[in-house]
């Protein structure tokens, strides 16, 4: 999917696990957190992971496949990257093995490793997925945004009509969203990096249970040139959907 006809490209790398393409209600409110670009003159294309991916495709394995998208279909560099969450694991990974693809790189509420309470959630919905249990899947997901023993009921409520959205996204796989939580439990980039080379615009939550703003701070001293910047008092959604979000990605384009 392409919003817009700019002049500059914009690659939107997103979160999972499971990638779609938006449509209807939901893709009209989607499109709205890319505005700020769209006025700036890119087009945003939103492009979703592979279908049918091996069960053993890692965060590394669908670097190369963006990679190679970049290479076929817009002659081998796009403008900007931003990629979110699970989807700046593998922006991470592109980021340290093919400079060459594009301009500028965002990574917005991601780090070099999930937290413990992260891989748990992560993993106990990659289980359910296994299983074909759409309740348990949702449950697990809807924790993402209400964590906590105190709103367990409400994300049991939640769970089946959540969990059947998930697994029954036409386009997206189970096998798929299972791929891709077995590749984010089993993702630790602090070897890679140091090699990263083009400057990274870092965008994190200082209250972030995903990715913790000491893992955060750690990836961004990995990396040599880094600009990091922290939402102090915001959790990996909202710091994740913030307006500040393009205008802090603007400036760093700007300046850099």
């Amino acid at each position: 999917m392409t919003w817009g006809r700019g002049a500059k490209s914009l690659l939107y790398v997103q979160g999972g696990p499971g990638s779609v393409v938006p449509h209807g209600l939901l893709g009209e409110l989607f499109r709205r957190e890319f505005d700020a670009y769209l006025e700036a003159g890119y087009a945003i294309w939103i492009v979703t992971r592979r279908r049918n991916m091996p069960a053993s495709h890692t965060s590394a394995d669908m670097a190369e496949d963006y990679a190679h998208l970049i290479a076929e279909e817009f002659g081998g560099r796009i403008d900007l990257v931003l990629a979110k969450s699970f989807g700046g694991m593998i922006g991470q990974c592109l980021a340290a093995r093919h400079p060459e693809s594009f301009g500028h790189i965002a990574l917005v509420v991601t780090a070099a490793e999930l937290s413990p309470w992260g891989k748990d959630v992560d993993h106990r919905m990659a289980a359910a997925v296994a299983a074909g249990d759409p309740s348990r899947a949702g449950t697990a997901l809807t924790e993402y945004v209400l964590p906590g023993q105190r709103t367990r009921w409400l994300r049991e409520l939640l769970g089946l009509v959540v969990g059947r959205r998930v697994l029954g996204r036409p386009g997206c796989p189970a096998a798929d969203v299972l791929t891709e939580a077995r590749a984010g439990l089993a993702f630790d980039a602090r070897s890679v990096l140091p090699l990263i080379r083009p400057p990274v615009l870092l965008l994190c939550g200082g209250r972030d249970a995903f990715f913790p703003r000491a893992v955060a701070e750690e990836t961004a001293r990995l990396i040599p040139d880094c600009t990091l910047i922290i939402y102090e008092r915001w959790g990996h959604v909202r710091a994740g959907s913030s307006r500040r979000v393009p205008r802090d990605v603007l400036a760093f384009v700007r300046s850099r």
